[in-house]
């Protein structure tokens, strides 16, 4: 089943809480459908959306939260990404400067007439902290967020340790294209015409941070304030996934991704920094 979410007040907020209250409550295997502005609540150049608190809403622009019907704390939520659609306008900024496009046809032209080619995602997929109390939207952390990474696209997966009961769900900040790194701290910044996403909940998947299945690749996410902390967990991590999925010991684990397994910077940008660790199915034969 897809729920369509309108765009409107009730929908929006611009902080993580497990204290909000969900404007929505669906079963496991549902898929939820929305657009939403851009990570500055703007819907075109020089249109916010309104009614919009400078204090409540200081963080992006994100519809949620969403309540999976029989999710609990400690488990697992699979979020597929099914669709993501751009508007026709975007921006990026970089020192003192502000670069707008125009999106079609899978290309993205600025204002000189130079072209990229597009690759829709979104930038914030997660839940809010156990902690009680209002958090921002900025960083990302072990339960999603603000992760910003550009393989997240159409057709992948995001797995994510659940840290509340119900999951409390929400997701925004549409990326029309993005490097890894995010080096000016945004990509092209776009308001999203239609984004489908299908929640399901995995009892037989335990995880230390978030994972994700690319296509022909699986990904293991790291998160700190210190890159090289944020390198050895996602290194942590994509061990586990390898320990599972090749059925060998860690000791060998770790031999082999050493010689198979790329680590990238996902993002230097938001405080906490992210890498991902790329394991690809052809890797290890």
């Amino acid at each position: 089943m897809i729920h369509e979410i309108p765009l409107e007040r009730r929908t929006l907020h611009g902080h993580f809480s497990r204290e909000l209250d969900p404007i929505l409550t669906i079963d496991p295997g549902d898929s939820i459908a929305f657009a939403c502005p851009n990570a500055g609540w703007d819907l075109a150049s020089g249109e916010r959306f309104e009614p919009y608190d400078p204090e409540l809403d200081a963080g992006h622009a994100l519809i949620g939260p969403v309540e999976v019907r029989g999710a609990g704390e400690g488990g697992t939520l699979a979020v597929t990404i099914e669709e993501v659609r751009p508007a026709t306008w975007g921006v990026t900024w970089g020192h003192e400067l502000r670069v707008e496009w125009t999106l079609s046809g899978g290309v993205g032209r600025e204002e000189q007439g130079r072209l990229v080619e597009l690759a829709p995602f979104l930038g914030v997929l997660g839940m809010p902290p156990a902690e009680p109390g209002r958090h921002p939207t900025g960083p990302p952390r072990r339960c999603g967020g603000n992760i910003d990474c550009k393989e997240l696209v159409a057709g992948t997966t995001l797995f994510l340790p659940i840290p509340v009961d119900g999951a409390l769900f929400s997701a925004g900040d549409g990326h029309a294209a993005q490097g890894d790194g995010e080096l000016s701290g945004t990509a092209i910044e776009c308001p999203v015409e239609r984004a489908v996403l299908r929640l399901e909940l995995r009892a037989d998947l335990e995880l230390r941070a978030p994972i994700a299945r690319i296509d022909g690749a699986w990904l293991a996410f790291g998160f700190d304030a210190d890159l090289d902390l944020a390198a050895e967990q996602a290194a942590a991590t994509v061990l586990d996934l390898m320990e599972r999925e090749l059925a060998i010991d860690r000791n060998y684990a770790l031999a082999l991704a050493s010689v198979a397994v790329d680590l990238r910077v996902t993002q230097i940008v938001n405080g906490v920094k992210g890498v991902h660790a790329v394991l690809r199915d052809d890797a290890i034969r």
